[in-house]
């Protein structure tokens, strides 16, 4: 039948199969059966099939253009078993994970995730909505966040000094998007780092001072040009000396503030 067309509501491939008879309800829309190899397009696998079904871009048409994708589907699409994915995969809708996934390379998502199981990432992964995971989120290399909202947050490493045991510490949380900086110093002087001048608000730094072996009536005179000015100090021969601990905290300027109390029930968001 080369060069030949047929028109059937129902075309079966291949050795009998009854189970055909079962979908009868499907004259109109029309049903294509094949119990064994089918592949469409224009595939560079023939005489190396991996798969039931291949599919690939269509051969080209003259006076057409080529067209953008090998498969479109329009709808839910349901996947049982292992998903294998050999490329870039990008997602600009919302996507439902409910087992578990693992990336081994790039992937793009422009929209919200759901994932219902554990998520290993071993590659890159961009997400440009709101990801929500109900499980074990597992990533080997950098993760890079814009924000993270949580209940706690934790970090959990193998125990650095007995074996079989693992380390669990929490994060100390506060109503501001804070840093800190601390130290030790036997000077009137504290240095803040450079970039402090344009990483905090310099109305919003505190000092804690904790003289080291005795008391040194310690003060703080003054906060500027990136500088902290210590008072106190004891005599010791005529010369003031200083010996302390200090611990500088103070609040971000190069991201929006934190507003603590919101309306709402979900996070985020006023529902």
């Amino acid at each position: 039948m080369r060069g030949s067309g047929i028109q059937v509501a129902k075309l079966a491939i291949g050795a009998y199969d009854a189970s055909v008879f079962t979908f009868a309800g499907y004259t109109s829309a029309g049903l294509l059966v094949n119990p064994g190899v089918s592949i469409f397009g224009a595939s560079t696998q023939i005489g190396t099939v991996r798969a039931g079904v291949t599919i690939a871009p269509p051969a080209a048409i003259p006076g057409i253009a080529a067209l953008p994708f090998s498969l479109e589907v329009t709808g839910v699409s349901n996947f049982v078993g292992n998903t294998n994915q050999l490329g870039l995969y990008t997602c600009n809708g919302a996507s439902i994970f409910n087992g578990t996934q693992t990336t081994n390379g790039i992937n793009t998502v422009n929209a919200a995730s759901i994932f219902n199981g554990a998520v290993s990432i071993n590659g890159v992964t961009t997400i440009n909505g709101s990801t929500f995971i109900n499980g074990t989120l597992t990533v080997t290399g950098l993760a890079t966040f814009s924000s993270v909202a949580a209940p706690f947050k934790q970090f959990d490493i193998l125990h650095p000094s007995k074996t079989g045991y693992r380390l669990r510490h929490a994060c100390i949380e506060g109503p501001e998007i804070g840093v800190y900086f601390r130290g030790k110093s036997k000077t009137d002087v504290i240095n803040l780092p450079d970039y402090w001048k344009d990483l905090v608000h310099e109305d919003t730094i505190t000092v804690n001072l904790t003289p080291i072996e005795q008391n040194q009536n310690l003060y703080v005179e003054y906060i500027k040009d990136n500088q902290i000015k210590v008072g106190g100090g004891i005599a010791v021969q005529g010369e003031k000396q200083l010996n302390y601990h200090y611990t500088v905290f103070a609040e971000r300027k190069d991201v929006n503030k934190l507003i603590p109390e919101y309306k709402g029930t979900e996070i985020g968001g006023t529902k």
